[in-house]
């Protein structure tokens, strides 16, 4: 499990040198190209900007590990498909510490405008993507459309629903966690879609296999190429049930290696840029971040794992955070538990204050799982969701009434259901006054745990869900105009079928200044 430590500085540099042509060393163009495609795991973008967005390719072996030595690659930037009009072009290094992984970011660029891009290594080229600015500060889009999504155990489905996403031709891409999953394939295999040959990731080489397997899918690959993404990660990035510095045997050092593990292998696979690096080594990655649609919508991406606090009363060694009972859970009423940390709770407050300040039409909150309460038949509580940090929860409502009322919107994942709810000011009276709509996705890929029967059952209890429906994969679509937010959740025919058909499972609609979406 151990590996070497990079400190931050050490990191920032070798960030710096990969991305700049300038840095690259007479030895780094003397290595002999490889002879196969390299480019077998696609390419991606991601954190657009006003000027620029970050690229991402990752060199691959063919069945024998790439050279320990800095591989020079060549990227560039066109406003057409054919690359006659060249906007920039450059050099990067794909350097081993990184797993061969390049990271370019792109600034100089116009605001809202489509971009294709394409890396070159020797002879290889890599597939083409598009990717595309944010409009201007002061621009007012008349339309964004945002996917949303989350959860893609390889082998619970195929990835036919990011086909069907790269075909809505969204903007961007919103992942809200759960890229990979860390499991090895189950012992029964009866009614799996695929299986794979890799052990249960606990190294770093692990995490990096378990990323190629995944982003060798094809139609993640589409989807990637299709328009840039902001993504997020949830638990299985690491550990089920992971929470801040501790997992399932404790906040020990093997759990800080594996942790660290996961962070690494997370941003050598991701279309990030240098500043996510936060910490010693990756003993931390700065993942929440604000990108602004000019004044029409703040997208506020949050990280629910790495600040929050351990679940209520877990039980040490568990495998899972459970359920409990509030009478016999002191932790469920302790004021100071965050879901989010206390600093980027502030962070988050002082950002939707800054929304209501520039007039900003919706205020975005694109985090890990379901927000709003929900009270179970049983009495029971779920302690890794929202439910199992009360107080945090009413932190934000309370954040939401006093600077958004009426025009933000929660996108959750996680759980792999789909809910759309209206979000109560207060846990304790669903039926009250609302502060904020909520869309929580099912997954791309991954089962459901639970029935139908007993969603609508819950139902029945919680008079702010709307829908809560089990049975569907799939992904979220979200056109977002100044005055109106229209949401489609989007359920695949069959997620044992690569080929696969979808359909409207739902439309709802959020008129701004009215919170509580509306069905269509």
């Amino acid at each position: 499990m151990a590996q070497p430590e990079l400190d931050r500085r050490r990191l920032l540099a070798l960030a710096a040198q990969a991305a700049v042509a300038g840095a690259l060393p007479r030895s780094a163009w003397g290595a002999p190209p490889l002879r196969h495609n390299p480019f077998g795991l696609g390419v991606a973008s991601g954190d657009p900007m006003r000027d620029g967005f970050v690229l991402w390719t990752r060199l691959l072996g063919a069945g024998s590990p790439l050279p320990d030595t800095p591989l020079p690659v060549r990227w560039e930037v066109a406003e057409d498909a054919a690359f006659h009009r060249l906007v920039q072009r450059g050099s990067a290094l794909a350097l081993p510490q990184l797993a061969h992984s390049v990271h370019v970011e792109l600034a100089g660029l116009r605001p809202g405008r489509w971009y294709h891009y394409r890396f070159h290594h020797g002879a290889a080229t890599s597939p083409t993507g598009r990717a595309r600015t944010a409009p201007a500060a002061d621009e007012m889009p008349a339309r964004l459309r945002v996917a949303f999504a989350s959860c893609q155990r390889w082998e619970h489905g195929y990835y036919a629903a990011w086909a069907h996403v790269a075909r809505e031709a969204p903007d961007l891409v919103l992942f809200l966690g759960d890229y990979i999953y860390e499991y090895a394939t189950p012992s029964d295999t009866s009614g799996l879609a695929r299986v794979h040959a890799l052990r249960h990731a606990r190294s770093l080489a692990d995490f990096r296999d378990r990323y190629a397997l995944h982003k060798s899918d094809p139609q993640l690959q589409a989807a990637h190429a299709a328009c840039p993404w902001l993504v997020t990660w949830d638990d299985h990035e690491v550990q089920n049930d992971w929470a801040g510095h501790t997992g399932r045997d404790g906040n020990g050092a093997d759990f800080a290696a594996l942790r660290s593990a996961g962070f690494q292998a997370f941003y050598e696979h991701m279309p990030l840029g240098a500043a996510r690096l936060a910490g010693p080594g990756f003993s931390t990655l700065a993942l929440h971040r604000r990108t602004a649609w000019g004044r029409l919508a703040a997208l506020h991406l949050l990280d629910g794992r790495q600040y929050r606090d351990r679940q209520a009363c877990r039980r040490a060694g568990a495998s899972g955070a459970g359920a409990v009972r509030a009478g016999q859970c002191d932790d469920l009423a302790q004021a100071e538990r965050s879901f989010l940390g206390g600093a980027q709770e502030h962070w988050l407050d002082a950002g939707l204050a800054q929304d209501a300040q520039a007039a900003v039409r919706w205020s975005v909150l694109a985090q890990q799982t379901l927000f709003s309460p929900r009270h179970y038949p049983s009495g029971l509580q779920a302690t890794d969701t929202w439910d199992g940090y009360p107080a945090a929860r009413q932190r934000l409502a309370d954040s939401l009434a006093a600077h958004a009322p009426g025009s933000a919107v929660v996108l959750g994942g996680d759980i792999h259901q789909n809910y759309v709810c209206r979000v109560p000011r207060d846990a304790a009276a669903p039926d009250g006054p609302a502060v904020a709509s909520e869309f929580c996705g099912t997954s791309i890929s991954s089962r459901s745990g639970t029935t139908q029967d007993k969603l609508d059952a819950l139902v029945r209890h919680n008079p702010h869900i709307l829908l809560a429906r089990c049975g569907e994969r799939g992904y979220g679509i979200a056109d977002i105009t100044p005055s109106l937010w229209t949401t489609r959740l989007q359920a695949l025919d069959d997620p044992l079928q690569s080929t696969s058909g979808v359909r409207t499972l739902a439309r709802y609609a959020v008129e701004r200044g009215h919170p509580g979406p509306v069905p269509l």
